[in-house]
């Protein structure tokens, strides 16, 4: 399956378009000199701008730190989810990475002929883990007026804050004279200058051993490549049957962009569950997003995640249940299949989507797992 970033760029232009946005970076203004920057500088700003939250404590970056594989490093399996700018405000999800998100497609549902049984799902795309916002730039929108994250109270409380901000002259350089003359309009930009930094190279920078290995620049070790091998196997291992792998890095995502039930089990220390212990996330089907009439089916999906960077961004899975990678390849070779585990959500489907409905476990050796895992860390970028 062959995603780009093609669509949000064009969003990105068109609203820049639209709005009466400056030039890309390192275009001159003829008249004084200057040098307009582009909308994905705008963007890292924002992102890193902890003041757009209600305490100034928190910034995009706090939960998606470059450093960790845009992932929150503060988190656990002991503590899950990440604190909001309000202490001791928690939501009830992990944080994913926002690296590589903008090559995921809009939200919207699979067209009826390639929804088979090995990819039983009906929906793709989004953002969130729920596909709840359509693209990034709807993503962008959300965490600031969260009161479990940034905790602003209105749009024009975020609007205010960038507007007296240090880089206030470069949102009007890129979105005109008047970008702060409505709110409405203002907020949707600074989503969407976000979204354009989440689509640059320095957020996805396709520098790893594996794009080094696609362009003949590294050669895997016997582990490794024993790892890949295992990775693509159809009906060993079945890893690339979800997070798919493509002939070019820009095709290699490392997931489908599909939403699946995968049996993952209650983590008895999200703050959901420790205010609740009845508390459930059901995921996609308790999405607005979806049809009325598919919320029964869908319960407990979670889009699949990319795998790039994976070593850097644990806890995994949606509720932060497990700490090591080998404990995922762990749940997918047995705890599934025995069902010595609890499911959050119990009518778990992985068996069907992954094989037909025959799945039984893949009854990998140690080595296997030690092999997926080694590969799995071939996907950390800054190996050149």
């Amino acid at each position: 399956m062959r995603v780009n970033r093609v669509g949000v760029a064009i969003v990105v232009a068109m609203v820049a378009v639209a709005c009466g946005g400056g030039g890309g970076g390192g275009d001159g203004d003829g008249d004084s000199g200057t040098v307009t920057p582009s909308m994905a500088e705008l963007g890292r700003k924002l992102f890193f701008d902890t003041n757009l939250s209600s305490g100034s404590n928190q910034s995009c970056a706090t939960c998606h730190d470059p450093d960790n594989g845009f992932a929150d490093p503060l988190v656990s399996v002991t503590a899950p989810v990440s604190e909001g700018s309000v202490g001791g405000a928690f939501g009830d999800r992990n944080a994913p990475t926002s690296a590589y998100t903008s090559f995921t497609p809009l939200f919207g549902k699979v067209a009826a002929q390639d929804q088979t049984p090995e990819t039983d799902s009906k929906y793709q795309g989004g953002q969130f883990l729920d596909g709840r916002a359509i693209d990034l730039v709807e993503q962008a929108k959300g965490p600031f007026l969260n009161p479990v994250e940034m905790n602003n109270a209105s749009e024009a409380e975020v609007v205010g804050k960038v507007q007296n901000s240090s880089y206030a002259a470069d949102f009007i350089a890129v979105f005109g004279a008047d970008a702060f003359s409505d709110t409405t309009t203002a907020y949707h930009n600074i989503a969407t200058a976000i979204a354009a930094f989440e689509a640059s190279a320095e957020v996805n920078k396709f520098t790893s051993k594996f794009d080094a290995f696609l362009a003949g620049q590294y050669t895997m070790s016997a582990s490794e490549q024993r790892g890949f091998d295992l990775f693509k196997d159809a009906e060993t291992a079945k890893c690339a049957n979800c997070h798919t792998v493509g002939e070019t890095s820009e095709e290699s995502i490392f997931t489908n962009f599909r939403y699946y039930n995968i049996g993952t089990p209650t983590n008895l220390q999200n703050p959901a569950y420790i205010a609740d212990n009845t508390f459930v996330d059901g995921g996609l089907g308790n999405s607005a997003a979806i049809d009325a009439a598919d919320q029964t089916t869908e319960q407990g999906k979670f889009k699949v995640p990319t795998l790039r960077n994976v070593e850097l961004t644990a806890p995994y899975m949606h509720n932060g249940v497990y700490e090591t990678l080998e404990e995922v390849v762990l749940h997918y070779d047995i705890q599934v299949a025995n069902l010595f585990i609890t499911p959050e959500v119990n009518d778990a489907n992985i068996a069907a989507e992954m094989n037909a409905g025959t799945f039984v476990g893949l009854d990998l050796s140690d080595q296997d797992r030690i092999d997926l895992v080694n590969f799995m860390k071939t996907l950390t970028d800054g190996f050149f």
